[in-house]
């Protein structure tokens, strides 16, 4: 990297700094620190939420399969998630804002204590923070690993420079910084990735490229099924994608609570489902015909590192690994905060009543130390992590995998067709799915397992175990009905501009 590379690096740092700064002086409260109270615009919260998705994970190990699978990529990952949040637009988005605008929540476990009970609420926020933490430190390598290719950076500079910055601007500026940083990630990605594409195509046949490049690749390239993926495995992919991005993934369900009315976090969901579904297809180009321009690397991580050498003209490669910050940052900065809110609301009242008593400013006080703290644990796990192999084994084999018994009794207790089962379906679909994920991922030899086998079948038992205890054994009641009943519509009178702070839910009992 060239001098004007680190200026390029060093600018997007003190910027990212900057927003923290700024944000800070909108924050007043936990509701403002984790939902915004609804003041986020749908279009920023729509691109907030697409770019939340996006971590240097595509950068180094999607790149790899693109660079050796070609465009099977796209079909089992970025379409998969495309099509899952178009469908969650019209089932989930609107549901998850109308909880804060209705109830006041700010936590998407927090009305759970309600919807099923107090130790269903507990076991799946204990089970959801420990996976993200095991998730975010497989960004914070990735992230690493970018900065050792391009600078050769050892990997606990590049982890601790990432995390400490990010842990700065969130504890600060809370949701809008996060949001707003989606916003810049989300500007930079596109200067970039861009000049990407336009690099490559000048390097080959121009335009004509993007039809062409496939007569010059492995035939198998052009296959939307490659290598280790199948239809079954796509399947599984949109089946989990589903409930992951529609708020299975607690920071996604953020972004809906932060639009101003459920109306308008359905706009979101959909102006990201496009996204989703158009721009990796334009990112994933570059990397799949990276066989052309830089061929024979053995280890198909380093493929989109060497590409951008090869291409990119001194300043592009510092906006590009300037970029690759952002996705990691933005991606970290969104989970802590989420993680943060369910430890505020959710967690900490539970084992240290007092903290329910605390005023407005020391609860944010306690949210920002949260923050702090967790990215801190976050960090301590990335640096004691061997990073080969340990991406594609957290993205796939246990946060793909898990994602579904953690997610199904929290996004199916949202809806009306479901209000019969109670915490007895939620804790055995949770129990059930996780066991199924634990045996397969333990008990059974690597070569008798399928990707498609460790991602789907957790996901079907907890559906399964979901639907069936429901029925044999129903838990209505008539404060969990109210509750998803009042999620139908969106609030009589709609607020001007801001959304207004609405009454809390109903205090948190073990029935």
């Amino acid at each position: 990297m060239s001098g004007l590379d680190w200026v390029v690096v060093g600018a997007y740092f003190f910027v990212m700094l900057g927003i923290g700064l700024w944000a800070s002086q909108r924050v007043d409260n936990v509701a403002d620190f984790f939902t915004a109270r609804g003041r986020i615009p749908w279009w920023l919260s729509g691109i907030s939420h697409h770019m939340s998705g996006y971590s240097a994970i595509m950068f180094v190990t999607f790149a790899a399969v693109a660079y050796d699978y070609g465009i099977t990529v796209y079909f089992w990952w970025p379409l998969t998630i495309g099509i899952g949040v178009g469908i969650g637009a019209f089932l989930f988005a609107p549901r998850w804002n109308r909880l804060r605008a209705k109830h006041g929540v700010n936590s998407p476990l927090e009305y759970l204590a309600v919807r099923y009970n107090l130790p269903t609420q507990q076991v799946l926020a204990y089970s959801g923070a420990a996976l993200k933490v095991v998730d975010i430190a497989a960004k914070w390598v990735a992230i690493a690993v970018l900065l050792q290719g391009f600078a050769d950076l050892p990997l606990a500079w590049g982890i601790g420079l990432t995390g400490v910055c990010t842990m700065f601007y969130m504890a600060f500026g809370g949701l809008w910084a996060d949001v707003l940083t989606d916003f810049g990630q989300f500007v930079i990605q596109f200067v970039a990735g861009i000049a990407m594409l336009v690099a490559v195509m000048a390097h080959l046949s121009g335009v004509s490229t993007l039809w062409t490049m496939w007569d010059d690749l492995p035939p198998s390239h052009s296959d939307p099924v490659n290598g280790t993926v199948t239809t079954t495995l796509i399947m599984a992919f949109l089946l989990v994608k589903t409930f992951e991005y529609n708020g299975g993934m607690w920071n996604l369900a953020q972004r809906y609570m932060a639009a101003p009315s459920g109306s308008r976090a359905r706009k979101s969901a959909l102006l990201s489902s496009a996204l989703w579904i158009i721009w990796p297809l334009i990112l994933f180009i570059p990397m799949i015909a990276a066989p052309l321009i830089v061929p024979g690397i053995e280890n198909g991580e380093e493929s989109y590192i060497k590409l951008a050498q090869e291409l990119l003209p001194t300043g592009l490669i510092g906006l590009l690994l300037a970029g690759f910050f952002s996705h990691t940052m933005a991606m970290v900065a969104s989970d802590s905060n989420v993680i943060t809110a369910v430890i505020t609301r959710d967690l900490a009242p539970v084992l240290v009543p007092k903290v329910r008593a605390l005023g407005e400013k020391p609860q944010l006080l306690f949210a920002r130390i949260t923050t702090v703290a967790f990215v801190t644990v976050s960090m301590s796990f990335a640096l004691f992590a061997d990073p080969n192999g340990f991406i594609m084994t957290v993205v796939v084999s246990i946060v793909a995998a898990t994602m579904g018994p953690v997610s199904i009794p929290l996004m199916l207790g949202l809806l009306p067709w479901f209000t019969r089962h109670g915490s007895w379906a939620a804790i055995g679909s949770w129990a059930g799915g996780l066991a199924v994920w634990a045996y397969l991922y333990w008990g059974v030899p690597d070569a008798d397992v399928t990707e498609s086998m460790t991602v789907g079948f957790p996901l079907l038992t907890s559906l399964v175990l979901y639907l069936l205890i429901g029925f044999v054994h129903p838990q209505g009641s008539t404060e969990s009905n109210t509750l998803v009943d009042s999620l139908n519509d969106d609030p009589r009178v709609p607020a001007q501009g801001a959304a207004p702070d609405a009454p809390t839910l109903p205090p948190m009992e073990v029935r």
